[in-house]
């Protein structure tokens, strides 16, 4: 429970700096700046997605053979991993809606997050670990670590953080526990 817990996190964090939420997450402070409804919003949208998606990898692990499903994550790791070496852009701001900082950062975000590379990761990490909520909350944990600083500083801190080293860096994480996942099954001989 505790590996499932601190991959999760390690990985998310990792992998959402620079990510298009990280980006809607600058763009929502800039635009809003209401620091509090704007960090609650990311964390109730995060744990609705992340908690549908680990919900769908843990449905697809009784769905196949350890073996196949061992191999299905590793290789899907692994393309996560080429996947966080392009950088993300948002495709035009959020549309401000007079519904307010919750409302508008909780849909801009869960909307944003459908089919992200965190999304499918959780959805991977759900199959690959036997315990739900420790990767749904180490997700969810990835994701305010990497999104809060963006919502309190904001575009100081985009511009003092090498995001080419940090997409590397997520790059051989995920790519790292894709070759774990194929050759050290770990949770997923305990389903």
């Amino acid at each position: 429970m505790l590996e499932a817990f601190l991959t999760s996190t390690l990985l998310v964090a990792i992998a959402e700096t620079g990510d298009k939420t990280q980006l809607l997450s600058f763009v929502l402070a800039a635009k809003l700046r209401r620091f509090w409804p704007i960090v609650l919003g990311i964390f109730v949208a995060t744990i609705a997605n992340h908690a549908f998606a680990a919900s769908v990898g843990a449905w697809l692990a009784t769905l196949v053979s350890p073996t196949a499903l061992r191999w299905g994550i590793g290789i899907a790791f692994v393309a996560f991993g080429v996947w966080a070496l392009k950088p993300d852009t948002l495709d035009g701001e959020p549309d401000v809606k007079p519904a307010g900082a919750f409302v508008t950062t909780l849909v801009a975000f869960f909307v944003a997050e459908m089919g992200d590379k965190t999304q499918l990761a959780t959805i991977a990490l759900a199959a690959r670990h036997a315990s739900l909520v420790a990767v749904v909350v180490g997700t969810t944990l990835g994701m305010m670590i990497a999104n809060v600083p963006a919502v309190w500083l904001g575009e100081v801190l985009a511009h003092r953080i090498n995001m080419k080293v940090v997409r590397w860096i997520a790059a051989g994480l995920f790519v790292a526990l894709g070759v774990l996942t194929i050759l050290l099954p770990g949770d997923l001989l305990s389903r």
